[in-house]
């Protein structure tokens, strides 16, 4: 039982068109931004300490093992808490992630060993032992931060009746001591855990008043680890043998299924593409009725209808595709990093928000290709069609949250924040980017000229019609990412980082690929049947990937020990906002390569 509680209690636990505002107002938002990132980004000059210096333990919040999502205020259970709470000032990131560091009642001075240091001696009422019974039994850990390092802890244990003799029920014991043991390499802090010592408990069975004594040890040794590789332990688990083994795996399946894609759209190319265009330019009357998509060359370029919502999902996926380019790119960089409090919640803010302007520009110019007037409806529809179900998801969370006391509630001064930072930032920058795509328009460059009336489509099989091809076009690279994309999950919903940012950028380039070279092959299976209407589809079939993306989350949460309605909602809210931006940056790419390749091959059959 020591064992097992101490090997449990060391897991990394991961669980808008207004007036342009003023260069003070810009000025003070990138300011504040930036203090937001230097927060929570450590460097060697802030972490030195002499012998016997004070360094700061903050209590960051308690929860459930199984529900990452959710988290209390540490002292919403009746710790021993200071007679005046102070809660640290957190960045916009931390508040959005649910962090709320307070001080506490620790003294661990750098390099000093104490055994059996007195926390506090409680008087537990019957209600407060009730409320760690409750903890211990839905197996609450807590977490604190001590040097910017994340520590973790049980606060208690659960001895079930086939465990014991002659006792009637489970019985439910408090943690009354803490073990830390820190690691250092000269004057800077290297490591430190956190043991809840199973051998100094309190019964808390019975709803009656107690006295508890909580203790706490630190013991400090040196180590070899430099101090800019200390965020690597937190990463460990991603490079067991077993993984590595199932990571190649999945490499070798991806690389496979390229080869095959490549290959099947080499023959298309070489052999299918290359007759089509000899019998057409041989002039041979009944070899030429043979090549079908030769025959829509004056529909193939005709804009699809709905024409404002297509080109704000190209906008907004374009805009998002970029985003996830600069958040790869910090990751790389070592900006982002496991367990950087909130610097993933502010950098989706602060690209996103910059690059509001890519999505105005993008929506907009390609609008005025076609048409002259109304882009500013697609310029609004590309701000709202992501931010839109976004804020109606994070709006139903946040009121679950608030209704469950947990963390996750966002306050009213941050919501406010997040308001002005749509309406001062976000709306500007995406007018700017409208107004410039409108200003740079140019006339769509067509190889073959539109006719009045489309040309009747006739009828089609089953498995060539929408839904079939986005089965078959989202299946594939599903199949290709399967494996890290579990990893992905079990990171952000479990409790240690399966994978790392370099694997995950490999993985992306992989499906990127897989996306655009299967929407080459389905359209030119599509435009060989004479069926015109490939706009939509194109984007349809490429986002589609994200539909089995969500069939996963489903499984993924079947097969995990979640429980709880805030969880369910947190999870399956925020699994659906990951998959819905997923299926705009995929249907964004498909499209493009496949007016790519259209452009290719009927600006061949002009040329012959």
């Amino acid at each position: 039982m020591v064992a097992l509680t101490l090997a449990r209690s060391a897991l990394s636990l991961t669980p808008y068109m207004s007036k342009p505002p003023g260069m003070s107002v810009l000025l003070l938002f990138f300011t504040t931004l930036g203090f937001s990132f230097g927060f929570v980004t450590p460097s060697a000059e802030d972490h030195r300490y002499n012998v016997g210096d004070h360094v700061s333990l903050f209590v960051n919040k308690v929860g459930p093992l199984n529900n990452p999502s959710e988290t209390y205020h540490y002292y919403d259970l009746p710790f021993c808490r200071p007679d005046q709470v102070i809660r640290r000032k957190a960045s916009l990131g931390e508040v959005l992630n649910g962090d709320c560091l307070t001080n506490a009642l620790y003294e661990l001075k750098f390099r000093e060993d104490k055994i059996g240091e007195t926390l506090c001696q409680k008087k537990l009422k019957g209600d407060e032992v009730a409320k760690f019974r409750n903890a211990v039994s839905n197996d609450f850990y807590f977490q604190m931060y001590y040097d910017d390092l994340p520590l973790w802890g049980f606060i208690g244990k659960v001895e079930d009746e086939n465990w014991t003799v002659n006792e009637n029920g489970p019985k439910y014991y408090l943690f009354k001591h803490v073990q830390f043991d820190a690691l250092y390499n000269g004057n800077q802090i290297i490591e430190i855990r956190a043991f809840s010592d199973p051998n100094h408990v309190v019964d808390i069975t019975e709803d009656v008043d107690i006295s508890v004594k909580f203790t706490y040890s630190i013991l400090w040794k040196e180590t070899s680890t430099q101090f800019e590789n200390r965020m690597d332990k937190y990463s460990r688990a991603s490079l067991f043998p077993t993984h590595q083994q199932i990571r190649w795996f999945s490499f070798i399946n991806s690389f496979v299924i390229i080869v095959l894609l490549m290959g099947l759209l080499t023959m298309i190319f070489m052999r299918h593409l290359k007759n089509d265009l000899r019998k057409f330019s041989g002039g041979d009357e009944e070899e030429d009725k043979e090549v079908g998509w030769k025959y829509i060359h004056g529909d193939v370029f005709r804009y699809p209808p709905c024409m404002s919502l297509f080109c704000a999902v190209l906008g907004t996926g374009t805009q998002l595709l970029i985003q996830a380019a600069f958040l790869f790119v910090l990751a790389l960089l070592g900006v982002l990093y496991p367990y950087n409090r909130g610097a993933l919640c502010t950098s989706l803010v602060v690209t996103y928000t910059l690059t509001s302007v890519v999505a105005g520009y993008t929506a907009s110019s390609f609008y005025n290709q076609f048409v002259e007037t109304g882009w500013k409806r697609s310029v609004l529809l590309s701000g709202t069609l992501y931010l839109g179900p976004l804020f109606v998801m994070v709006s139903i969370l946040n009121a679950v949250a608030v209704s469950y006391g947990a963390t996750a509630a966002l306050p009213f001064g941050t919501i406010v924040v997040i308001l002005l930072i749509y309406t001062f930032v976000t709306i500007p920058l995406l007018g700017l980017g409208g107004v410039i795509g409108y200003r740079l328009r140019s006339e769509f460059q067509a190889p073959c000229a539109t006719k009045r009336c489309p040309r009747e489509i006739p009828p089609l099989a089953w498995y060539r019609k929408t839904p079939g091809q986005m089965f078959l076009g989202g299946l594939l690279p599903f199949s290709a990412i399967i494996l890290e994309l579990h990893h992905l999950y079990a990171s952000l919903w479990g409790y240690k980082i399966w994978t790392l940012p370099g694997i995950l950028f490999i993985m992306f380039i992989i499906l990127v690929l897989l996306t655009a070279m299967l929407s080459i092959g389905l359209t030119y299976v599509q435009l060989s049947v004479e069926d015109h209407e490939w706009w939509w589809r194109s984007l349809l079939r490429g986002g589609s990937t994200a539909i089995f993306m969500f069939g996963h989350c489903i499984y993924f949460y079947a097969r995990s020990r979640m429980s709880g309605f805030m969880q369910f909602s947190f999870y399956f809210g925020y699994n659906a906002c990951i998959c819905y931006a997923v299926f705009l940056m995929l249907g964004t790419i498909s499209f493009r390569a496949s007016l790519m390749f259209v452009r290719l091959i009927y600006h061949a059959v002009k040329s012959e």
